[in-house]
């Protein structure tokens, strides 16, 4: 790591730490309702958001997330070729998919094509990735992956060469996964880990914002903490696990009465979740504090007029109060306002997805092992 700082000393700040835009698209969810197939679909693949979190046979877990909104673009290869990426905090390994993949799902996103990039190898190693609805399949190969300006040389990716189906209604052609390398499937180094062995970002860290209602202004920055991003001071959280992104959470209450993680948990930090998944039971619980109803979308919904007088939910992390109004924790859609909870069956892992994101800007410090979180600006 210090010959990495020096290095960057010797060339402009600018050039070792790196800002992405990040592009709010319409949601897998959002398309489907629109060509009127979103119950039809979403029976058919039924979500799973604790599917990424179960680790089988060395296989990487990923899940189908009809929410995800968030994308950024990243190019592979010699001359460039450009993927839209979910830049995922609760996964370890990139893939994109590749011109030998024949699924529906790699039909209509952008595809890498390995005999039109002059540094490129192959390896012989496969790579598999199971979905909550499907599996994603390939091969492990090594080619320079440039994000935004900063090409990371030698870096080990995943093509695909079969894709669960219902990655073909999602708006990412790919993944990058920002976790620990102790998750990588098959070995494979991270990209921000190589980042900080060949010197290109000047601090162990990155940082997340996400806008709230613009398509545009998100961000993932890479090696520097921004302060025009949020307000007040930064809480450390110390990790209780170097896996994924895990934090103590003491309790969840709403006007002082804990509603769910009664006697503590553990909780993720996931910029690759969409919403706040918890066990069934203490989100069913947290909805009906808040009063929700059932909508047509199989979501919990709240009156849109009534957000005002709509209480707050405060997650406590390792002592720590975070706080979010009703109208952080609840998005609008066709059938009015839902809240942004999901149902993680029996296990008692929560997953801190965009819904908390969003209201608290997210620096995730590999250095110290700390997750550092401020109101977003």
């Amino acid at each position: 790591m210090k010959w990495a700082v020096v290095l960057c000393a010797l060339v402009a700040i600018s050039e070792c730490n790196v800002k992405i835009s990040l592009i709010k698209g319409k949601t897998a969810r959002e398309t489907l309702m629109e060509k009127g197939l979103w119950e039809e679909v979403s029976k058919k693949f039924p979500y799973n958001p604790m599917a990424k979190f179960v680790q089988q046979n060395g296989d990487e877990g990923m899940t189908n997330d009809a929410d995800m909104a968030y994308y950024g673009v990243i190019s592979i290869g010699t001359p460039p070729q450009s993927f839209k990426v979910i830049f995922d905090t609760g996964s370890s390994n990139l893939w994109v998919p590749s011109v030998y993949c024949s699924s529906p799902a790699c039909q209509n996103h952008a595809k890498f094509n390995p005999s039109q990039s002059s540094t490129f190898k192959w390896t012989n190693t496969p790579l598999s990735i199971q979905y909550g609805t499907g599996s994603m399949t390939g091969r492990l190969v090594y080619d320079t992956v440039t994000v935004g300006g900063l090409a990371v040389n030698q870096q080990l990716f995943g093509i695909s060469e079969t894709e669960a189906t219902f990655m073909s209604y999602m708006a990412a052609d790919g993944i990058l996964g920002l976790a620990y390398p102790s998750l990588a499937a098959s070995g494979a180094t991270p990209v921000f880990d190589n980042m900080v062995t060949q010197g290109l970002v000047s601090q162990n860290l990155f940082s997340v914002y996400l806008s709230s209602n613009s398509a545009e202004g998100s961000v993932v920055s890479f090696g520097e903490i921004e302060s025009s991003y949020y307000t007040g001071q930064i809480t450390w959280i110390p990790l209780t696990s170097e896996t994924y992104w895990q934090v103590k959470m003491d309790s969840v209450t709403i006007n002082g009465n804990v509603v769910a993680c009664s006697g503590g948990c553990q909780a993720i930090i996931d910029t690759g979740t969409s919403q706040i998944v918890g066990p069934t039971s203490d989100i069913a619980n947290m909805n009906a504090w808040v009063g929700t109803t059932s909508n047509p979308d199989g979501q919990n919904s709240v009156n849109c007029n009534n957000l005002a007088n709509t209480p707050e939910i405060t997650f406590t992390l390792n002592g720590n109060a975070f706080t979010l109004p009703a109208t952080a924790y609840t998005s609008q859609s066709y059938y009015g306002c839902a809240t942004g909870f999901g149902n993680g069956g029996t296990d008692q892992l929560w997953i801190l997805g965009d819904v908390f994101i969003r209201h608290y800007y997210t620096i995730f410090d590999r250095a110290g092992n700390y997750i550092g979180l401020a109101l977003a600006a």
